[in-house]
């Protein structure tokens, strides 16, 4: 397969041996060659589950002292927590599996990291290779089937050839823009004898990811920065992987536009910060989708104008130039014409922009954005983000966030998995501090918050880790409780119950005529029978007892702090806290599927009044 460049992200050295100077030969197997690999490309804590063809590699893991092995429960959470390890610690996720089903059960988190430029390496077993392709037990081309999913997918033939490949696997998902890498190997491969010798020589024709702006690009988007009446700063997750949120807030503040970070990027910018307008989007803060609807130029800063930011793009944005930064020359151009494409490092990106905006002003140019401000202030003042309590007196869930949020200890790292509860912990928890906010914006995958928050917790023991979680998508991967308690991983996971997939009711209530077909997950009274009698199944406490977690139920908003503080304090099991919320709340604001930003609605029937157009 071709290896291409995709978004944005940092640029990391080539992987170089744990001690000077080329190690001497040493005769193994192939597992043996693989994990002595694992060790010198820095790889301290594998996900996995062993089976019958990666069996092998599983021995000689059981004497490393440098590779620590986490038993999951299921591939997916494997994946999933080999993800949030990469995204919480900034180095290499790893994930292992056995072949066939054991391989396919990966390619949802593949696919998620790809989606989401997450730094991830695969590895898989695969049945010997005389019987590839003859459909034998547990056979699945899991590298066909990853190949539209991944940076680049490796089938290893020569057990010799293993070091090269793990060196080469890590450094390509690493580096330019990252993403996943998986690495196949035949069971016969890694029983076979081989020499390790570390480093192995790694040639990668082709693949030479571009760093460096060209000066001449970045000097035209100073120009128009300070020429610009309406400039947006329009920062995506690429600022993040690129660990360049040093360098955004000096241009932020030296030019003194307005910044607007998507879901993927929060946290890039601080959010108390007032330059900040919001989350743009779907559900975005009606400032920021505003801002960049009104904008005369957008400067997207590893970014990708994802049709959840950009709404109908035929209707997006339609005064502004655009200014496109990314490390993937293929994200620019793709969705929207670039006036001025720069394709790099978002920290190289930023950093050149800086000098070459000083440089404008001090040849007189600075841009003039005072009634820009004004009307950005104005918006929001009038619109700013909120909710209702609900009048039978039970939890709103957008308060649990937000308290569970104020409450955490500094440096607290938040997962979430896909839905209502993911939008309010975007909405209501602030995030000031980059890699304190992980969840899975691309693909939107139900039941990543739990194993996404047991991998940062391995990768950051010492902070605390909170899962938001819905009880829809808790019901996907809840089992990863188990692999906390006994691995001494003790995750804090809020389930915000409100007996429905939230946001698809949401759909059904605004959309379908309030016809709720399959969106009750509880076998209590809901729309569909509301005389049900008994109580919710399944009892996330007793179900989370079982799993050898400390578990609490909250229903009334006088025990919200009080139980959020018991979760708090309990730091040597897993912590479930089932929080029993009204099932009527919506996230709002909201811009419908298929509709113009134009359209956002505050509130339900509540359409913002901008007046008219500015003029261009």
């Amino acid at each position: 397969m071709p290896m291409t460049e995709q978004a944005t992200g940092a640029h990391h050295p080539q992987p170089r041996p744990r001690s000077g100077g080329q190690s001497a030969p040493e005769h193994v197997t192939g597992a043996q060659s693989l994990i002595r690999s694992l060790e010198e490309v820095g790889a301290d804590t594998v996900f996995g589950i062993p089976g019958g063809t990666i069996l092998p590699a599983y021995d000689p893991m059981m004497d490393s002292r440098r590779v620590r092995h986490v038993l999951v429960r299921h591939e997916q959470g494997a994946g999933h927590a080999a993800t949030g390890y990469a995204q919480a610690t900034g180095k290499v996720g790893v994930c292992m599996a056995t072949s066939g089903p054991g391989a396919t059960n990966l390619v949802t988190p593949i696919a998620d990291a790809n989606m989401d430029s997450v730094p991830l390496v695969a590895i898989t077993g695969q049945v010997v290779s005389q019987s590839i392709g003859t459909d034998a037990f547990q056979e699945a081309d899991i590298v066909g089937i990853t190949m539209p999913i991944t940076k680049h997918s490796f089938l290893v033939t020569k057990a010799e050839d293993i070091p090269k490949v793990i060196a080469q696997a890590f450094h390509i998902a690493s580096t330019g823009r990252p993403g996943p890498v998986l690495v196949d190997i035949p069971k016969d491969i890694l029983q076979a004898k081989t020499v390790f010798q570390w480093p192995p020589v790694t040639d990668l024709p082709g693949y030479r990811p571009v760093t460096k702006p060209h000066a001449k690009q970045i000097r035209e988007a100073a120009k128009l920065i300070t020429q610009a009446r309406r400039p947006v700063l329009y920062v995506g997750g690429g600022v993040l992987k690129a660990k360049a949120t040093a360098e955004l807030k000096v241009l932020a503040e030296l030019t003194g536009a307005p910044v607007t970070t998507t879901l993927m990027a929060l946290g890039a910018f601080p959010d108390s910060h007032p330059l900040h307008v919001g989350m743009p989007g779907m559900h975005g803060s009606v400032t920021a989708v505003t801002a960049l609807q009104k904008a005369d130029l957008i400067v997207a800063l590893g970014a990708r104008f994802d049709d959840r930011v950009t709404g109908r793009l035929d209707s997006f944005a339609p005064h502004a130039k655009v200014v496109h930064a990314d490390i993937d020359p293929a994200e620019i151009g793709k969705n929207r014409t670039a006036d001025v494409p720069i394709v790099g490092d978002a920290r190289e990106v930023i950093a050149d922009l800086v000098l070459a905006v000083q440089k404008e002003h001090a040849d007189g140019h600075v841009g003039d954005y005072g009634a820009w401000w004004k009307d950005l202030s104005r918006w929001r003042e009038t619109y700013p983000l909120g909710y209702d309590q609900p009048q039978d007196g039970s939890l709103s869930p957008q308060q649990v966030i937000e308290r569970i949020g104020q409450l955490a200890p500094e440096g607290t790292v938040f997962t979430a998995g896909v839905g209502q509860h993911q939008m309010w912990a975007a909405h209501f928890i602030a995030y000031d501090k980059p890699a304190t906010w992980l969840n899975s914006g691309g693909a939107g995958t139900m039941g990543y918050a739990v194993p996404a928050a047991m991998g940062a917790k391995a990768g950051v023991p010492d902070r605390t880790v909170w899962a938001i979680d819905g009880d829809g998508c808790f019901q996907m991967t809840n089992q990863e409780l188990t692999t906390c308690a006994l691995n001494n991983i003790p995750i804090k996971v809020a389930v915000i119950n409100n007996g429905a997939l939230g946001m698809v009711r949401q759909w059904q209530t605004l959309f379908y005529n309030q016809r709720y077909s399959n969106t009750v997950l509880h076998s209590g009274p809901n729309d569909v029978n509301p005389d049900a009698r008994g109580t919710r199944v399944p009892d996330f406490v007793k179900l989370a007892e079982a799993m050898g977690c400390h578990a609490i139920r909250c229903e009334d908003p006088a025990d919200l702090d009080k139980v959020i503080e018991e979760a708090n304090s309990i730091n040597d099991r897993p912590v479930v806290v089932d929080f029993i919320v009204h099932q009527d709340a919506m996230v709002w604001p909201m811009v419908a599927a298929g509709t113009s930003n134009d359209e956002i609605m505050a509130a339900r029937d509540v359409r913002p009044d901008f007046g008219d157009n500015e003029d261009d």
